[in-house]
C-alpha cells in the first residue's frame, strides 16, 4: 500500500544527474510559492544537441524524481525535442504520482523550457517550442495541473 511506485523510489534514493553541469551553457530555474518546491537545471549544448543536464532541487521525493527523470528524457535531444517534453511525458516515464504531487512533474517541465529559453537568448535563436513561452508568468499558473502543455 506504497504511495509511490518502485520507480519514484529509486529515482528520490538514488537521483541522476545531481548538481550543476560545470560551464553551462544555459540555467533554468522554477519554483511554485504555494508549495515550496524550486527546480534549477543546468545544461551543455553542442551543435543544437543537450548533451548533458543536471539538476538542483529543493523540495520533496516526487519533485526530485521528478527532476532526474526530467533530465535523464532530455540529454541526447536537440532543443526543439526536449521543448516538447511534457509534464504527461514525465509523469508517464515515472509510472505515476500522486495526485497532490502531480504538480512536481509540471515544474519539471517548466524548468527545462527555463533553461532552454536563457539558451537562446544568450545565442539568439528562435525556437518554435518558445514562441508562446512567457518566462514572467505567473509560477503558479500550473500548480497542480497535468496536462500536456502544447
Amino acid at each position: 500500500m506504497a504511495m509511490y511506485n518502485d520507480k519514484v523510489m529509486d529515482l528520490f534514493m538514488n537521483p541522476h544527474n545531481v548538481g550543476e553541469v560545470e560551464n553551462a551553457d544555459a540555467i533554468g530555474t522554477y519554483g511554485s510559492p504555494v508549495c515550496g518546491d524550486m527546480m534549477q537545471i543546468t545544461l551543455k549544448v553542442e551543435d543544437g544537441v543537450i548533451t548533458d543536464a543536471k539538476f538542483k532541487t529543493f523540495g520533496c521525493g516526487s519533485a526530485i524524481a521528478s527532476s532526474s527523470m526530467a533530465t535523464e528524457m532530455i540529454i541526447g535531444k536537440t532543443l526543439e525535442e526536449a521543448l516538447k517534453v511534457t509534464n504527461k511525458d514525465v509523469l508517464d516515464a515515472l509510472g505515476g504520482l500522486p495526485g497532490p504531487k502531480i504538480h512536481c512533474s509540471v515544474l519539471s517541465a517548466q524548468a527545462i523550457k527555463a533553461a532552454i529559453y536563457d539558451y537562446a537568448q544568450k545565442n539568439g535563436l528562435e525556437l518554435e517550442g518558445l514562441k508562446d513561452y512567457d518566462p514572467n508568468a505567473d509560477e503558479d499558473d500550473h500548480h497542480g495541473e497535468a496536462k500536456d502543455e502544447e
